[in-house]
């Protein structure tokens, strides 16, 4: 190596020396709401992560009855439970990286609507979740809707003409049922529980890499006095298994799932789950301006790792009552094409196998 050469590699280095420490000492900046902002209404519910002294009547999951009859289609909320236009715009959440905005239907019931990259995948993901027993929204994706008044902060490529929006997804709480809390992976009632592991398997199954506290919701139910705790944003699934600066291009796409791994590691005991990845690609992408990010996400590492081999397949024999038919109806219903619809359900089949022969 000449020493021009070797100088400039050394240059390299510390520049990204640099951007890792300066990265590291100031936290990732983010929007400041300003007063009068229409979003603020957004923060009526509750994001921190609720205190062991609050928890009280806690259940995660609950018997999922005859797995083989649920509609896969219509999900928890049935076909009578579609958000019925026409759509009357309320207010926007600006406060999150993906497009969401408040609407109230024909019925009177208000939704919450995501666009944009992670709104068919989150459908797929809470069908699969609700099939087996886990608790989730009901939530549908209408292919378009027209709402009079649409005004977004941040635009999206799913949005035409102004008003009409394109594969959004639409989602409301079970009646009766209010966010008070989110909770924390490491540090709640089930952990260590079967049910619990079992939700971290179906994290990998889903290739959900996103799993910060926030996504997990703590609901009120008032008719049954129950706290329920769920993953009420499943949005980052079906892709790759791992954060990267352009995640866009990493939700919802087939190909990035097909590649990804599943099943990384096996010992009689345990098995260990390619989700979540670790996010190595992150520095390099951001030339170490996204360390923060980095560590961070590498606190979540451990969900998918050591899980009793038991647990994994008593998820793989839930899955394993879905039909064939079912699987493609939970695609079929977040507007994937026919195509992407048959590779996903080749793969989830062969991963549900996978579980099943633990």
């Amino acid at each position: 190596m000449s020493l021009r050469t070797h100088s400039t590699a050394t240059s390299i280095l510390a520049s990204l020396s640099l951007a890792l420490i300066f990265s590291c000492a100031a936290p990732l900046a983010h929007p400041q709401s300003q007063p009068g902002d229409a979003g603020k209404k957004s923060h009526k519910e509750n994001h921190k992560p609720i205190s062991s002294a609050k928890v009280h009547n806690a259940i995660l999951w609950q018997d999922p009855g005859d797995i083989s009859t649920k509609n896969l289609f219509y999900g928890q909320g049935g076909e009578d439970g579609q958000p019925k236009p026409p759509f009357t715009f309320l207010d926007q959440d600006k406060h999150d990286s993906n497009p969401k905005f408040d609407v109230r239907d024909a019925n009177g019931h208000s939704w919450r609507v995501k666009l944009g990259a992670e709104a068919r995948p989150e459908i797929v993901a809470s069908r699969l979740l609700w099939a087996v027993g886990y608790f989730a929204d009901d939530d549908y994706v209408l292919p378009r809707a027209t709402v009079p008044g649409l005004h977004l902060h941040h635009t999206a490529h799913s949005v035409e003409n102004g008003d009409e929006v394109i594969n959004a997804r639409f989602a409301r709480k079970p009646g009766g049922q209010k966010r008070i809390a989110s909770w924390k992976w490491k540090e709640n009632p089930f952990f260590g529980t079967r049910e619990f592991n079992g939700l971290r398997v179906m994290m990998a199954v889903l290739n959900n890499y996103d799993l910060k506290t926030e996504n997990n919701a703590v609901y009120s139910d008032k008719k049954t006095g129950r706290q329920l705790f769920l993953v009420s944003d499943t949005g980052a699934s079906f892709g790759t298994n791992s954060v990267r600066m352009k995640n866009e291009n990493g939700k919802g796409n087939v190909e990035k799932y097909a590649e990804s791994k599943f099943i990384t590691h096996e010992t009689n005991a345990e098995v260990s789950f390619g989700t979540p990845a670790p996010p190595a690609d992150l520095l390099m992408e951001s030339g170490g301006l996204l360390a923060p990010l980095y560590f961070k996400d590498r606190g979540y590492d451990w969900i998918g790792d050591d899980i009793p081999r038991a647990d994994a397949r008593w998820i793989g024999s839930l899955l394993d009552q879905l039909s064939h038919q079912q699987l493609i109806d939970a695609f079929r219903a977040a507007q994937f094409t026919p195509e992407e619809t048959k590779e996903y359900v080749s793969i989830l089949e062969d991963r549900i196998a996978q579980l099943k022969a633990l």
